[in-house]
């Protein structure tokens, strides 16, 4: 084992804490869902909450603190600093966790020990974009104003006020742009696409993804008429990229697929709605695991395992089992749509949801077998 190696970049151990805590709050989820566990907060808070701050923002955290500084030419981020974040991640991540089972006050303040980790996270981000001295930081920006409208969506659920303005902006205002931002900027400069950029397609998608949390708001499955209009927004702008996608490269085939998830999940977030605005279907919030599992879930895969694979030492090439990682991944999504789906025609989905659900665990213990070793020790794949 190399000295130190584990801590020796950021992405590594906030990887392995989002990965962990993957398999650990869907396999909990799970169990409360069916009544087995008992827990002191919604089983849709936890699911939500865990899954956008202790999941996604750790990953979103091991990706951005290794490439942030690169996008604006400063100095890596210390080791002193992204160690001391991630503590402070751990440590509201294991309160929030205790606290579930415990009582309310338990787990408020492991969400707000989380607020804080998250605070100084953006701090970091924002200090290196400010002391850049880069023309260009448009891209930088969007990353921001997501990761600002994670903090108001996070103050939300400590207070436990407007629930679903909560998940609104944290799903859409916050996931998705940071996601959208970071996979736009890299996704065409990975695949070589010479392309003059639209300098207000950012704007216009973050001014639609505002409407959609009104609409929302103003009457639920309304937005069924701006989920249309970002779907087709989406998928000229990304036709317009001419990304050369070729399964023959599967490291990049992987991110172009996530890219193709964007629209396809605003077109069936639309349809779902519209038939549940008129008919009142439960679609299982298929516009959001669409979204989120299709095009977030996907492109974290592709990037965390770029990432890992080109930051120890290793080629950067997917071998036959990281191949069968990114299929399997598309199967975790299809097998959640079908759950929607299987719902909204009004037939139970238990069965299929257990499927689903169990699916996404063997994926993230696939995963964790394959990459953790490279994570933890620098190892080398075959």
């Amino acid at each position: 084992m190399k000295q130190n190696y584990f801590l020796s970049q950021p992405h590594q151990p906030f990887f392995v804490l989002a990965f962990i805590n993957a398999i650990i709050f869907m396999f909990l989820f799970l169990l409360s869902y069916h009544g087995i566990l008992s827990l002191e907060i919604s089983s849709t808070l936890f699911h939500s909450f865990s899954f956008i701050y202790l999941f996604f923002t750790l990953a979103f955290l091991a990706f951005l603190f290794t490439t942030f500084p690169r996008f604006l030419s400063q100095e890596p981020i210390i080791q002193s600093t992204y160690i001391k974040i991630l503590s402070i991640f751990l440590a509201g991540d294991i309160t929030f966790l205790v606290g579930s089972f415990l009582s309310t006050i338990v787990y408020k303040i492991g969400m707000l020990i989380i607020f804080i980790a998250l605070t100084l996270s953006v701090k970091v981000l924002y200090d290196i974009h400010k002391k850049s001295d880069m023309p260009n930081k448009h891209d930088t920006y969007w990353i921001l104003i997501g990761f600002t409208s994670g903090l108001i969506a996070h103050i939300l659920f400590l207070f436990d006020i407007l629930n679903q303005l909560a998940i609104q902006t944290a799903i859409f205002a916050y996931l998705f742009m940071v996601g959208f931002s970071v996979a736009q900027r890299m996704i065409p400069f990975f695949s070589h696409c010479m392309y003059e950029k639209n300098k207000t397609f950012m704007r216009n998608v973050f001014i639609m993804i505002l409407i959609h949390i009104i609409l929302e708001l103003l009457s639920t499955n309304l937005s069924f008429i701006s989920d249309m209009i970002l779907a087709i927004y989406i998928a000229k702008e990304i036709k317009r990229w001419k990304l050369p996608f070729d399964l023959n490269n599967p490291m990049l085939a992987i991110l172009h697929i996530s890219l193709f998830w964007i629209p396809i999940a605003f077109f069936l977030g639309s349809l779902s709605k519209l038939l549940s605005y008129f008919n009142d279907n439960y679609f299982l919030a298929l516009d959001i695991h669409t979204l989120m599992l299709g095009f977030l879930f996907t492109v974290l895969i592709g990037f965390g395992t770029r990432v890992t694979i080109g930051h120890s030492g290793n080629s950067m090439y997917a071998n036959k089992f990281t191949k069968f990682l990114f299929v399997f991944t598309q199967v975790v999504i299809l097998s959640r749509i079908i759950t929607s789906i299987v719902a909204g025609v009004g037939f139970n989905y238990m069965i299929v949801f257990d499927i689903s659900a169990t699916i996404w665990l063997i994926m993230f213990l696939a995963w964790a077998y394959q990459f953790f070793k490279v994570l933890i020790y620098g190892s080398r794949l075959d």
